[in-house]
């Protein structure tokens, strides 16, 4: 008789047979391309130790002004690699290399630094289980333990020095349980759990983000207008010291030159007294008897003969308390860091 063979049950190989999605899945791919085109900003969070309750309660503190998302990694990118090839948004490429690990996406239209400090606040504090790796060092105080003498032997397996007092273990010493990177023990756990010590704080923590095509670490988070306006000067300060090494101008040291030359004039004039001009007489005057000039200008003028006595004042290297005042060409201050002062006594 002939072989009777079922052909749905034949496979050729190179040849994948047609599977039906799981709603769910549908589902899910339906809400991030929803997400995808309403948020231009994605937060990526790590959810390592954190719990679905702790996820629940996230969820309902930022109702308004962040959704969460989470699954599997190799769906959502999936999910993304369809989304970029129906709208031909390229830019969202540069998601898929922030989707790796235990994570969750958060979107957003809020500042990220703000949304950061509230994510990061929200921790909770947790007991130590056995086999979880210790975020920070665990120290088991000296003191009382509230537990009876028959536990000695506990204390004992762990190598922690006790004492009995008043029908109680206490603990001599503070003794360090646990370093942080190792992993916790199971008796390590029981005895924080007898003492009733709960070490560590768990929660979300932002690892790197997404903003309209272009994806940033975390640490980008840290930097603040004092670090850009410092980086900026630093930059500032090299450049003018490369112009004046190779003696060419530029908009950076032109202001400083001008300053050093109008030092220059100065000196030259008081030394040689021949040649004499408004603002020179008006140094020799604050030279003669800076007091005077002081009290007259009430101790913060800031007019053309401060400026004018300020200049004379630095070229022939009088006392610091002439050096007070301030140029009249430009500001005496060098905004680049100390003053580029030459060899200004030409005497």
């Amino acid at each position: 008789m002939p072989v009777q063979v079922d052909k749905s049950k034949i496979t050729l190989p190179g040849v994948r047979l047609n599977r039906t999605i799981p709603e769910r899945k549908l589902e899910y791919a339906k809400k991030l391309k929803e997400l995808l085109r309403e948020y231009n900003t994605i937060v990526i969070v790590s959810v390592n130790n954190v719990g679905s309750k702790q996820i629940a309660e996230m969820r309902k503190a930022f109702r308004g002004k962040a959704r969460f998302l989470f699954g599997k990694n190799t769906l959502i990118r999936k999910v993304i690699r369809d989304f970029v090839k129906e709208t031909r948004n390229a830019k969202l490429m540069n998601l898929l290399d922030l989707i790796k690990g235990n994570s969750g996406m958060c979107f957003t239209n809020c500042a990220v630094p703000w949304l950061r400090k509230e994510i990061v606040s929200r921790r909770k504090q947790c007991a130590a289980k056995a086999g979880t790796v210790a975020p920070v060092d665990v120290v088991v105080p000296a003191g009382p333990t509230n537990m009876e003498p028959t536990q000695t032997t506990f204390f004992q397996s762990m190598d922690i020095a006790t004492r009995i007092n008043r029908g109680q273990i206490d603990i001599v010493d503070d003794v360090l349980l646990i370093k942080q990177g190792e992993k916790v023990g199971l008796s390590q756990a029981v005895l924080l759990t007898k003492l009733s010590i709960r070490p560590f704080f768990y929660g979300m923590k932002v690892r790197s983000y997404y903003d309209d095509g272009n994806a940033y670490d975390a640490s980008v988070l840290d930097i603040t207008d004092e670090m850009i306006a410092d980086s900026f000067f630093q930059g500032t300060r090299r450049v003018a010291a490369l112009s004046f090494s190779l003696n060419y101008p530029t908009i950076v040291n032109v202001p400083h030159s001008l300053i050093n030359a109008y030092k220059k004039c100065l000196a030259l004039g008081l030394s040689l007294n021949t040649y004499t001009w408004e603002k020179l007489d008006t140094v020799k005057k604050i030279l003669e008897n800076p007091d005077a000039f002081r009290a007259a200008a009430g101790g913060g003028g800031g007019g053309a003969p401060a400026a004018a006595g300020g200049g004379a004042a630095a070229a022939v290297d009088t006392k610091d308390e002439d050096k007070e005042e301030e140029s009249d060409g430009a500001p005496q201050a060098n905004p680049f860091g100390g003053d580029e002062e030459e060899s200004e006594d030409s005497d």
